[in-house]
């Protein structure tokens, strides 16, 4: 799903006008849940793609939370849309319709099938699949596939959103050593992360000197899968280190309680300080103290509280959700901050808070931006360009051929030129509709 600008919702119905007729696609392979990922399959369904959907476990259980969530936001939107739209359309009637609705989704989510890490098996005659943790998110997964035609066999490889290593909650990305064709993210591939300890260093000063020196409140827009879990991990490891005081952080994202829910349950997939960490915590449950917050009404109250807040809320982008209130409440606060932990889409709103906006509009009001704004890269989930190269490095031989994807033009240009240098034979940015011929290949 196109996320930001305006052209969106445009982008987004006519991103399934594909070549060929939707009811002959006989599978999908989802690496992981998010949004920019899953988020058109319920609208594939509806156009009839009636075939499963292969995922790991995690995957298919925060799909579920992420794909109905989206679905509500859809119909939400469409509206309010149609409610506040111009005079013009509804003299002809028109209406927007929602990309798909809660019961497209849940028709949708019928199509999944889980499959676990590691297991290689055959979705259809002449493919074999092999799921492998990309650490990116929970259950994210790098997809080898083979393509066997006769007496000759291809595989190809999907990196998938790659995760940054020894980051924490998650187990780092698994290396692949062969393909004959790879199509690898570069979301970061033309810039390095802060080092963890820098990152923390930043995050609390940005803290610490709003919560004490400044009495205001600190703004945390995060996406409710992944990042939340990472940033409640960080702060509660702050704070047992005894680098923050003892705060109160509220998560106010319903989604944000499920997914953390989920990767409680799912223990086995996390890295060992992770589960040290839930170990101490359930110790010391106020250490910091962390509140969900679920209704409606208990998130507007929120916006009561003048000082002393760390709110955490969704979207990661600042484009919808709960956090757009909070930011319509402390933006224009001198005494208050904003912490971006995360990637910023061209066109969303967080981009523009990023890029030193000094007014921004929200909700039709136009605010001036007086809280101060940090971006704190190193908590990326994406991994920057020197962890892509090292994963890169660890192939035996290059692939005949490499296609840079999932990243701006201009950086995926520059992460594929990083490719190339490391002798890599065919390294291009495939165009939208483009087409290759893989050619002769030897397998593996």
């Amino acid at each position: 799903m196109f996320q930001g600008g305006r052209d969106a919702y445009r982008r987004n119905l006519s991103a399934l006008a594909f070549e060929f007729p939707v009811k002959d696609l006989d599978f999908v392979l989802l690496t992981h849940a998010h949004i920019d990922h899953s988020g058109l399959l319920p609208r594939l369904v509806s156009l009839g793609f009636r075939g499963p959907v292969y995922a790991t476990p995690a995957t298919c259980d925060l799909a579920a939370v992420l794909l109905l969530d989206s679905a509500h936001i859809q119909e939400k939107e469409a509206e309010w849309e149609n409610r506040h739209r111009h005079a013009s359309h509804a003299k002809r009637g028109w209406e927007l319709a929602p990309l798909y609705t809660v019961n497209q989704a849940r028709e949708c989510l019928r199509q999944l099938r889980s499959v676990e890490y590691d297991k290689q098996w055959q979705p259809h005659s002449g493919i074999q699949v092999r799921f492998r943790d990309s650490g990116h998110i929970l259950g994210s997964a790098i997809i080898e596939l083979w393509l066997t035609d006769g007496n000759r066999t291809t595989k190809v490889a999907f990196s998938g959103d790659l995760g940054q290593p020894n980051r924490p909650v998650l187990r780092d990305p698994t290396p692949i050593c062969d393909a004959d064709v790879l199509v690898v993210e570069s979301t970061y591939g033309n810039r390095t992360h802060k080092n963890i300890a820098d990152t923390e260093d930043e995050l609390v000063h940005a803290i610490e000197d709003t919560l004490a020196r400044k009495k205001g409140n600190v703004i945390l827009p995060a996406f409710a899968v992944g990042r939340t879990q990472e940033v409640l991990f960080i702060l509660m490891d702050l704070v047992r280190r005894g680098r923050l005081r003892p705060i109160t952080v509220y998560v106010d994202s319903p989604m944000a309680e499920s997914a953390t829910e989920l990767t409680l349950g799912y223990q086995d997939l996390l890295d060992a300080q992770a589960k040290e960490l839930i170990d101490w915590h359930r110790q010391h449950p106020d250490l910091p103290r962390i509140r969900f917050v679920r209704e409606v009404d208990d998130s507007i109250a929120l916006n009561k509280i003048t000082s002393g807040a760390v709110v955490i809320a969704a979207s990661g982008m600042c484009d919808a959700g709960r956090v757009k209130h909070h930011l319509r409440h402390n933006l224009s606060r001198r005494e208050c901050s904003v912490v971006i932990t995360g990637f910023q889409a061209a066109g969303t709103l967080g981009r523009r808070l990023v890029d030193g906006a000094r007014r921004v509009r929200i909700f039709g009001e136009e605010l001036p931006v007086r809280a101060d704004i940090y971006t704190i890269g190193g908590l990326s989930a994406h991994a920057d360009r020197d962890a892509l190269l090292a994963w890169l490095g660890h192939f035996d031989r290059p692939p005949r051929h490499c296609f840079v994807v999932h990243g701006e033009a201009d950086t995926a240009a520059i992460f594929a030129e990083a490719v190339r240098a490391l002798g890599w034979p065919d390294v291009v940015v495939p165009g939208k509709g483009e087409v290759r011929e893989l050619g002769e290949t030897s397998g593996s």
